[in-house]
């Protein structure tokens, strides 16, 4: 895939984005997703089915109900293929209530977790955490994008997730150009819990075991259950200073970094022995 393949031509200016984000600040997430699938084309939802993301699944499907249409936003599950079953499971619940078409990308070249270890290395996440994160998450939402046709995304991020999240804006474009729609910036965990409670959208049943952000099985932990919204994702990568996956990273960075790191690996094992 190379660079051109990558860039996406954005459907609005910078100026354009700021004028959105100050008429969308304060709006509903219902009129937010309303502005976003009457207004963008190639508009896709990337989702590991956290509550946030379902939450917006849930507002999606109705808003189709209203218009007498299936579910119109198109869903992007990554399957790292070291989610929980529960998450697995999950994902076909959600495409079985809301008719929702659902695209899956696994890592490059392989199926399930033991293909995975065999080819690049048993427990990567250990080793070398940064080509983990791109052949798990970055390099598949690529592709998925270009195969897709994909333009913008809808995502489940919120503020009071805190760290690289507290700053969020309604619409952003990133170094790609790809536009990602973050409809519930301005909810509290508890605010999604009411109204996926009140709603009866399906979750993940580890929620209930005292998970809050829930990810790969090796990278999650229960947080610190008095600690607030700015701790949910607290049981992700504990003891460590990372934040996010890499799909909300700098691409580019991400990229050349496992480009380099791959060569620098294929020159070493190529190397004549002496």
């Amino acid at each position: 895939m190379s660079a051109d393949d990558d860039r996406l031509t954005p459907q609005h200016s910078p100026e354009e984005i700021d004028e959105i984000n100050k008429q969308l600040e304060g709006k509903t997430p219902q009129e937010v997703l309303i502005w976003a699938i009457d207004n963008i084309d190639g508009l896709y939802q990337t989702t590991a089915f956290g509550l946030t993301g379902l939450a917006a699944v849930d507002m999606i499907s109705k808003i189709g109900i209203e218009r007498e249409i299936t579910h119109p936003v198109p869903l992007i599950f990554l399957d790292t293929l070291h989610h929980f079953p529960e998450t697995v499971q999950l994902s076909q619940t959600v495409v079985d209530t809301y008719l929702a078409d659902l695209h899956v990308f696994k890592p490059p070249k392989v199926e399930n977790a033991e293909e995975f270890a065999a080819t690049y290395g048993d427990r990567l996440w250990e080793s070398d955490e940064a080509s983990y994160d791109y052949l798990v998450k970055v390099e598949p939402a690529a592709r998925a994008y270009q195969v897709l046709g994909v333009r913008a995304v809808i995502t489940g991020r919120r503020r009071s997730q805190g760290a690289e999240r507290a700053g969020l804006k309604v619409l952003e474009v990133d170094e790609r150009g790809l536009l990602k729609v973050n409809p519930l910036i301005s909810w509290s965990f508890k605010e999604v819990k009411a109204y996926v409670d009140k709603e009866g959208v399906p979750y993940n049943p580890l929620l209930d075991q005292g998970y809050r952000s829930i990810g790969d099985v090796h990278s999650t932990q229960k947080p610190d259950p008095s600690a607030g919204d700015s701790a949910e994702r607290s049981g992700r990568w504990q003891g460590k200073s990372k934040s996010e996956c890499g799909l909300h990273s700098n691409y580019w960075d991400m990229k050349k970094k496992f480009e380099e790191k791959s060569a620098s690996t294929a020159a070493v094992t190529s190397a004549p022995v002496s």
